[in-house]
């Protein structure tokens, strides 16, 4: 059973709504056909009535043909209310009420996250036509950063099409999307939500090492300082909110993954070769290391997934197809559970 198999029980059961803003591309009408038809959500779609005219012409399907709601952001009804709720939220940053009516009629991106924070849905994906950048900005304009999170980060699952030679099938690596070069006091933040996405998603113990060139003080150098103090940190961190989680680092990856060279490196470690979490020292290693995974060992990758953030927000690639859409759909949904 894959991981999205696993999944969808789960995102079933939970019976959530879940907005997509990009109701102009067709992709997004057929993954929400699927969403609606797999039950793994119930999809609210943002689109203006020529928009989706247009898109789904393209799609060959209409959304009411499925009972699917759609939703015209620039003149829907909760309009009023989320322009005041963001506003409100905004003000102190010098924002006016003229520049926030602008921004929620004429951005559906905004509109999306406003109707998230404000719990009229569950979850949002989006990302199929915009770009990261803009998608992050509405997130944290609108929804935040989680409690006792000052940052957002990416991750990726990592389905492995051979188990690690500790056994372990799904990997989460982080931050392979969003932070370019963390600072040990972020890797913190980062490993905190890493550590909550891995439970959300796989239900099991969390168990994260910190990568670096050296295990233990095997090689001296500042960068190896900066993963080995982020692991302290980690797990006081850790301790202080009773996590039920592992930590270890700094560790070479041999050591963090293969049992045979973690009981020769690392003996008295807290990771025996069993990682299921990997702490990446930035966003250099974490992206290329999640693309030979992919492309070399043949896993299937799954993500960038935004966390950190207060509710549950995803990207899309702008590549994607429909079924990728309906998998960062359940994937969201869980999240939120």
């Amino acid at each position: 059973m894959n991981f999205l198999d696993t999944l969808y029980p789960r995102a079933q059961a939970a019976n959530s709504r879940l907005v997509l803003p990009e109701g102009q591309d067709p992709r997004v009408i057929l993954a929400a056909i699927k969403i609606k038809a797999n039950r793994l959500a119930t999809p609210l779609v943002l689109v203006t009535p020529d928009e989706l005219a247009a898109s789904e012409a393209q799609a060959g399907d209409t959304l009411a043909a499925h009972g699917i709601e759609t939703l015209d952001y620039t003149s829907a009804p909760i309009l009023g209310d989320l322009i005041a709720a963001f506003y409100e939220r905004r003000k102190a940053k010098g924002m006016t009420e003229e520049e926030a009516d602008r921004i929620l009629r004429t951005n559906r991106l905004y509109f999306g996250n406003m109707m998230l924070r404000q719990k009229l849905v569950d979850g949002l994906v989006a990302g199929s036509i915009a770009a990261t950048p803009d998608l992050l900005r509405a997130a944290f304009h609108c929804v935040g950063t989680a409690k006792g999170i000052s940052l957002a980060s990416g991750c990726f699952v990592m389905d492995l099409k051979t188990p690690t030679p500790a056994g372990e099938g799904t990997l989460i690596y982080a931050d392979s999307a969003v932070i370019p070069c963390p600072t040990a006091e972020q890797l913190v933040d980062i490993a905190l939500a890493t550590a909550q996405t891995y439970r959300a998603l796989l239900d099991r113990q969390p168990r994260l090492a910190f990568l670096s060139f050296s295990t233990k003080g095997s090689a001296k150098h500042e960068l190896v300082d900066k993963m080995s103090t982020a692991a302290e940190l980690t797990r006081k961190r850790f301790e202080e909110l009773g996590l039920d989680a592992v930590v270890d680092g700094e560790l070479q990856a041999d050591a963090a993954l293969v049992p045979a060279v973690a009981a020769a490196k690392n003996k008295s470690g807290a990771i025996q070769g069993n990682a299921n979490v990997l702490i990446f020292p930035d966003l250099q290693c974490g992206n290329i290391c999640y693309k030979l995974t992919a492309r070399l060992a043949g896993a299937s990758a799954y993500g960038p997934l935004l966390q950190g953030v207060a509710q549950p927000v995803n990207d899309l690639s702008r590549g994607c197809s429909p079924d990728d859409i309906v998998g960062v759909a359940a994937i969201t949904v869980c999240q939120g559970l």
